[in-house]
Parts: C-alpha cells; structure tokens; sequence
C-alpha cells in the first residue's frame, strides 16, 4: 500500500472544507439551512458512514441541531442510517449516485414547495372566477396563467425524477444546450 502525501491529504481536506463550505451556501440558496446542506456535503464526501459526534467535531456545530437535521435529512431519503460492526451509535452515509440525489431533491421539493403554491393558485383562482371589473378579470387571469405554468414545471419535475439518466440528460442537453 502507497502512504499518503501529507501534502496532497491536507490539499484533498481543504478541498473538502471548501466543497462542504460552499454546499451549505447554496443550500441555503435553495431553501433549506445550511448546517443541513454542510452535512449532507460531509457525508456525500466521506468515504465512510459517520456518527453524529464525528458530524458535531467536523462542522463544529451542537448535538440538538446535528440530531435536527440528520433526521430532516434521512425524512429528504439523502441519508440512511446504516450499522457499524462494533458500535452501538447511530451512523449515516449519505446517497452518493448524483443522479438519484437529483431526483430525491426534486421530488422533495415538488411536495413542499411547487404543490403548495399550486393549490393557492387554483384556490385563488377559483374564488375570483366570477367576480366582475377589469382588476378581477386580470387578476382571475394572472392565476391562471401562473397555475398553468406550475403544472407544466411540476409535469416536468415528475418526468425527470422518475427516469433514466440515460435518456433524459441527452434530451434535456439538446433542449437547454
């Protein structure tokens, strides 16, 4: 077996705390914490299961809100709880195939936050369709049109999330590309 270069395992750590660093900042861009975001980046990153007190040490943060959001993180379905050999604390290890956190995230997504806002449109709509006046009209129609656009974002999300890498990342490409 090689050793390591302490160089290269310092610039592969830092590496790291730049990735996680900056998984948290965008997290935080997309609606959800940043000590969540950090510590699904620590653990998509590790190549070993963690415990909490290794999470805790790493990102430099308190049990309660380790606890909080490793189970917010497993309800998402990016972590799972798996078992050590020998140890008798919780570990978790994160999804690393890109493409299924991809489609766990939209879906998560779709449920907590295209849904609700579609179910406000159609009520919305719904309750100014047979108001009169110009503002009520254009207001009934904005709804409308808003809600239209949802449920075609929304048809989208399903269809990605529910295919094929293989087939929907040429195609998708082709249209954005």
């Amino acid at each position: 077996m090689m050793e390591a270069n302490p160089t290269t395992l310092t610039e592969l750590e830092q590496a790291r705390e730049d990735f996680i660093r900056q998984w948290g900042a965008m997290g935080s861009a997309w609606g959800i914490n940043r000590t969540m975001a950090m510590i699904h980046a620590a653990l998509m990153t590790n190549p070993t299961p963690m415990n909490t007190d290794q999470i805790m040490e790493m990102l430099e943060i308190s049990r309660g809100n380790a606890n909080a959001n490793l189970r917010e993180l497993v309800g998402w379905g990016l972590l799972r709880p798996t078992a050590v050999k020998g140890e008798r604390k919780d570990y978790y290890e994160a999804e690393k195939d890109v493409w299924k956190m991809f489609c766990v995230i939209t879906r998560e997504r779709k449920r907590r936050e295209i849904e609700p806002a579609m179910a406000v449109l159609d009520d919305c709509a719904a309750r100014t369709e047979k108001l009169k006046g110009a503002e009520a009209k254009e207001f009934n129609q904005m709804m409308k049109d808003l809600g239209e656009f949802v449920s075609v974002a929304s048809s989208v999300m399903d269809r990605i999330s529910r295919s094929e890498r293989s087939k929907v990342v040429p195609t998708a490409l082709k249209l954005f590309g």
